[in-house]
């Protein structure tokens, strides 16, 4: 059943999208860990290339620590594929002399997009922060200054559920509010699952004058006690529902993918109803569940991608 809060904005108005578009899509990587892990990585952007997402992104580690596998991944798919990527960025355990040099790393290289994020502590997903004296405070800071470098079109988070150390989601809205004036072009939503809460968490944020693009973040469930550690540290809510669905299936893989899909889907079928058209996937590095999904939700290949081509 659909939630209709009371003197809610019309779809158009809550997604900030055109009602009925056929659906866009980006999607999430993180850098690998060593050469197997790359094999993996790379069969992943392979199979997701011919999809034509809008842009894929690939993450900063906590602390910066992968600040060099990202940006020699971002620059591999800007030289290799034809995808349109898009550099996570932190501004955790760094002065603003070696982030600015990131970034001017960056633009030289040919990437135009970066995701502006403040970053957790280093080995510590969701651990208290504390700025570097000499560094960037906080996201809205690190995207001011990346605008003042160059013109990127720059994406960054936000928090259906809270930020774990936010006071209020009027405190939030006004966080993205600040960083929208520092020159954010688009914001891309933590994963979530309630889906009415979400809608009423939209609904607030655009009637308080928010009118850039809002992804929603989608994470596909391949390992519900992955999930669960993941959502605790983030603040997430794993509702009820979804634990009764994976009960009893730690040892049945190929039913967990089925059962996972079939939720991802529905999540996306009814954003759409809603008004959503363009869809942000958290991939971890793996294709299946997310191309499977994408079909589900009428998004097919373009044409074939470059290695393809080649052969």
């Amino acid at each position: 059943m659909t939630f209709v809060p009371p003197n809610a904005l019309g779809p158009v108005a809550r997604a900030g999208a055109g009602v009925g578009k056929r659906p866009s899509v980006s999607f999430e990587f993180s850098p690998p860990k060593g050469p197997k892990s790359e094999a993996s990585l790379w069969e992943a952007i392979r199979r997701l290339e011919p999809l034509n997402p809008t842009f894929v992104s690939v993450t900063y580690g906590a602390g910066g620590s992968t600040r060099d596998r990202t940006h020699r991944t971002v620059v591999r798919m800007l030289q290799e594929t034809t995808l349109k990527p898009a550099a996570h960025l932190t501004c955790v355990e760094a002065s603003r002399e070696e982030v600015d040099e990131v970034i001017r790393d960056y633009w030289d290289a040919g990437i135009r997009h970066i995701v502006a994020l403040r970053g957790d502590p280093p080995g510590s997903l969701g651990g208290a922060y504390t700025p570097r004296p000499d560094g960037y405070q906080n996201a809205t800071e690190l995207t001011a200054g990346i605008r003042a470098i160059a013109p990127f079109d720059v994406s960054v988070g936000l928090y259906p559920q809270v930020h774990p150390e936010s006071p209020s989601v009027d405190h939030d809205i006004d966080v993205l509010k600040a960083k929208i004036d520092a020159g954010a072009t688009r914001a891309i939503t933590n994963f979530f699952f309630d889906i009415d809460g979400y809608m009423r968490f939209i609904d607030k944020v655009r009637k308080a004058g928010v009118t850039i693009p809002i992804l929603p973040g989608i994470m596909p469930v391949s390992s519900f006690e992955g999930l669960s550690n993941m959502s605790r540290r983030v603040g997430v809510t794993v509702p009820g529902w979804l634990s009764n669905l994976f009960e009893g299936l730690d040892e049945d893989p190929e039913t967990r993918k089925l059962v996972a899909a079939s939720v991802a889907a529905e999540m996306c079928a009814r954003l759409a109803e809603e008004g959503f058209s363009d869809f942000h996937f958290y991939t971890l590095n793996r294709a299946d569940l997310v191309y499977a999904i994408c079909r589900v939700l009428g998004i097919r290949e373009t044409g074939p991608s470059p290695t393809e081509a080649a052969a």
